[in-house]
């Protein structure tokens, strides 16, 4: 049988790989604003950046630092084998393959998307249009370990996202989740994310708790960008959270939603009814502005400083 995307998690963190780390939490100067919510039953957490830490605070297609860049497309290149169907012109794997990504990327921006004004990129589409450019010159992969072509370049996209970028759980982030379990709090995602996403949240919280990501996070409230084919702040990803919860009888006002960017976190989600969360607890991640804050339209109701401040806004049980 074919790893699943978890089993092949597991298989590269046996293997003698250097990944990137992810950054260090740097406290921004911020004071929680903590005040008793009523009627909460839902918290929908934002993920990279809010659960994850990462570079920049957000998942990124292409590193702003060339090298890193070159190194991930080299090592992807190994990885799986693929050099041997490339192009033999001078020069590096990585520079072939990277007019190869740059191409696919292009694709992908431009793909037409109707009535959706923030689309979002699929990494695992990235890798299938050039594995099946390679598999037009012989290039082969063993389809017994990674699964048929989607769940191929599904693995492909979390080896090379991997090499680019470094993930982690903010601290606290298990205990938070936990601590909401126990208080009977359904918890879902509401966020940007690819395939692999919630193997990198299971991965990451794993070192924080012994509950697995389905022990704390409903299936069923999952709406992540690369499934509902709009990233924040489309009303398209949160419309499709919104019907997910109301189909548990749960409404709009019964929701806090937990993000750390102002515009495309906390502002759309006030706007569908939500209640919100700002997440002021890593200076790489927080996109907030003084400005901002005095606005009531855009001002969340709480602010935390530390994830585990979230039971502190929910009334007692």
């Amino acid at each position: 049988m074919p790893l699943t995307l978890e089993q092949y998690g597991e298989h590269l963190a046996g293997k003698d790989l250097t990944w990137p780390v992810a950054p260090a939490a740097q406290q921004p100067k911020a004071k929680p604003h903590l005040v008793k919510l009523s009627g909460i039953r839902l918290v929908a957490w934002n993920v990279y950046g809010t659960l994850l830490r990462i570079l920049g605070g957000e998942l990124k297609f292409v590193h702003p630092d060339k090298f890193v860049m070159d190194l991930a497309l080299d090592k992807t290149v190994q990885e799986f084998k693929m050099w041997g169907s490339m192009s033999r012109k001078p020069g590096q794997p990585s520079e072939y393959m990277g007019q190869l990504y740059e191409r696919a990327l292009d694709e992908q921006r431009l793909a037409s998307s109707p009535g959706e004004k923030h689309p979002e990129i699929h990494s695992d589409k990235i890798w299938d249009n050039i594995v099946k450019k390679l598999l037009q010159k012989e290039y082969k992969f063993d389809a017994g370990f990674y699964g048929a072509l989607n769940e191929y370049c599904r693995k492909i996209a979390y080896f090379f996202h991997a090499s680019i970028q470094g993930t982690a759980a903010y601290d606290g982030a298990g205990a938070a989740m936990e601590m909401l379990r126990s208080l009977g709090v359904k918890q879902g995602l509401l966020g940007d994310g690819q395939p692999f996403t919630t193997v990198q949240i299971g991965r990451a919280i794993a070192g924080q708790t012994s509950l697995r990501l389905d022990d704390l996070v409903d299936r069923g409230l999952r709406s992540l960008s690369f499934e509902v084919g709009g990233k924040k702040p489309s009303e398209r990803l949160f419309r499709h959270f919104l019907q997910a919860a109301q189909q548990q009888g749960i409404q709009a006002h019964e929701i806090l939603h937990i993000g750390s960017r102002i515009l495309q976190d906390i502002a759309p989600a006030r706007r569908m009814g939500m209640r919100t969360a700002l997440f002021a607890g890593d200076k790489e991640s927080l996109q907030v502005t003084n400005e901002q804050l005095k606005d009531a339209s855009l001002r969340p109701d709480v602010l935390l400083t530390e994830l585990s401040q979230v039971v502190d806004v929910l009334p007692s049980r």
